[in-house]
């Protein structure tokens, strides 16, 4: 196939689906890239060398900074992309990116999630304390979710990001998909496996009301949190003593504070998870809620503990638990090293030559 389409949602940051996309275009690299917007600079150098085009919310997705309120206008501004010169699509999607017109051509979607926003999220992203807000999203969701369900119809073939996204992909769009997970990077799985363990414990996160950050200040146990987000400022006035908030850093300093933690902490639901595999690839054990992604990757008792209700009880009693023994940290992190990226390019080379 000589000319092949990337979709991705759009370009303003290194996370998880960033660093999926990054792969995908090393296994495709004649591929062209399209996103709804791109603010140069703010992703890796091997995206941002790739030509990228962009859609005409490019210019306002710079006046605003919560994008989600650009959302009626992404269904149209994805469908106008003219693909006919290519002979293969490949979606990288959260949101609406797979919902490209691929005009026929087969189309595989790496899905990261259904659209959250529509779906089983919306109470956490358009809250009651935000009436009008609310309001505005109600009146548009019923029209998105139909959007959403019959653009999926048009997809070849899907693969989730873990079975947890599988099982959601099941229940709205009614379609099957294979699971490829994301890949652990290589700077976690060399850097030392730390002897000395601090007193603390770490959350890795962007602060915003669905990863149930603050259900680990109610624990009293002394934390470092890492990364930023709109709940920043509400967090750091909350965490007063027994909180150190360190906002978006470098990852060298991720992997200095989190080689010598007691735990990782993830007290939300996850659609797959990546922190959590970089913990354990430093030989960190992780305190998780017991569903999502998550359960994909943790091995109770092994690579962290599980805590079954999303209350401050339940996190305290599996914090305890984890202080409390002696963690084999080179098995933790040989279990880490089964999501690999020569793993993953593997498998999703596997799942492209289905299309053939």
């Amino acid at each position: 196939m000589s000319r092949v389409a990337v979709i991705h949602d759009w370009l303003t940051g290194m996370r998880g689906g960033e660093a999926v996309l990054e792969a995908i275009l090393d296994i495709l690299p004649d591929a062209d890239l399209f996103t709804l917007f791109h603010f140069p600079g703010s992703v890796s150098s091997k995206i941002e060398s790739r030509n990228i085009i962009t859609s005409n919310v490019q210019k306002l997705a710079r006046t605003t900074s919560d994008y989600r309120r650009l959302l009626p206008l992404f269904p149209h501004a994805v469908r106008k992309w003219d693909l006919s010169a290519y002979d293969l699509v490949v979606s990288s999607s959260h949101c609406v990116a797979k919902g490209v017109n691929a005009r026929g051509l087969p189309h595989l979607s790496y899905c990261h999630t259904p659209m959250r926003y529509i779906w089983d999220r919306f109470d956490d992203y358009f809250p009651r304390s935000r009436p009008l807000r609310r309001a505005a999203a109600m009146s548009i969701a019923p029209w998105l979710r139909r959007w959403d369900v019959t653009t999926a119809n048009e997809v070849t073939r899907f693969v989730a990001n873990s079975r947890f996204v599988r099982d959601r992909i099941q229940r709205y769009y009614k379609r099957d998909a294979e699971v490829v997970h994301p890949y652990v990077d290589d700077a976690f799985l060399s850097a030392p496996i730390e002897n000395e363990r601090g007193d603390y414990h770490v959350i890795v996160s962007a602060l915003v009301p669905y990863k149930k950050v603050e259900l680990a200040f109610a624990t009293g146990k002394k934390l470092v949190v890492i990364g930023g987000g709109p709940l920043f400022d509400e967090l750091k006035r909350r965490g007063k003593t027994n909180v150190e908030m360190l906002g978006s850093v470098s990852r060298a300093e991720i992997i200095a504070r989190l080689a010598r933690a007691q735990s990782l902490i993830l007290p939300g639901v996850e659609d797959f998870g990546i922190v959590p595999l970089e913990a354990m690839a430093l030989g960190i054990p992780v305190v998780a809620l017991r569903e999502g992604g998550v359960l994909d990757t943790l091995v109770e008792g092994v690579t962290g503990i599980f805590f079954d209700r999303p209350e401050v009880d339940s996190l305290r009693s599996a914090l305890d638990a984890v202080e409390s023994r002696e963690w084999d940290r080179p098995a933790i992190r040989a279990h880490a090293e089964r999501f690999s990226r020569a793993r993953f390019d593997r498998e999703f080379r596997a799942q492209l030559q289905t299309l053939r």
